[in-house]
């Protein structure tokens, strides 16, 4: 998508794919920039993907209309430890 609504959108690690408009409802789909994380359990690096279920998030509005971010959460899997740790972002509560 365009560095502009990545700038606007201000999230470190995060690019916006797509934007749609459903009625009169904006829809993002975003990316999450790193191909791995650091297991929570073990504190290895793992890029091992189990599994990738989007959710969607309510956003401010914008020019009166309602946005709404659907976010990638991936869960991996550790071979270290041998667990399936979910990628933590941190802009969500």
């Amino acid at each position: 998508m365009s560095f502009h609504i990545d700038y606007l959108l201000d999230l470190p690690g995060i690019r916006v794919e797509t934007c749609t408009q459903v009625e009169g409802k904006v829809f993002l789909g975003l990316s999450i920039v790193s191909e791995g994380i650091i297991c929570h359990h073990c504190n290895n690096y793992t890029e091992k993907l189990h599994q990738n279920r989007p959710t969607l998030v309510r956003d401010l509005s914008v020019f009166g209309r309602p946005v709404y971010l659907k976010i990638p959460r991936r869960q991996f899997y550790c071979p270290s430890c041998q667990r399936y740790p979910t990628e933590r972002i941190d802009f969500l509560g």
